[in-house]
C-alpha cells in the first residue's frame, strides 16, 4: 500500500538513539525515514491506534 508523503517531521535526539536507528535501518536494508515509518506503524498496530484519516477512508467505502 502506497502512502502519500506530504508531511515533514524533524526531531532532536541523542547520538545513541540516532546510531541505534541507523543500525536498525541498515539491518533491515531500509532508509532511516523508512525505518521510522515501520517502527511507528508496528507500534500503532500493536496498540490498536488508527489515524483519523484511515478511519474516514474506511467509512467512506462502506456506504
Amino acid at each position: 500500500m502506497s502512502r502519500l508523503k506530504d508531511e515533514t517531521l524533524s526531531i532532536r535526539t541523542s547520538s545513541e538513539i540516532k546510531q541505534l536507528l541507523r543500525m536498525a535501518a541498515d539491518r533491515e536494508r531500509r532508509s532511516v525515514a523508512s525505518m521510522i515509518e515501520i517502527l511507528i506503524l508496528e507500534y500503532a498496530r500493536a496498540h490498536n491506534i488508527k489515524a483519523v484519516e484511515s478511519l474516514q477512508s474506511e467509512g467512506a467505502g462502506k456506504a
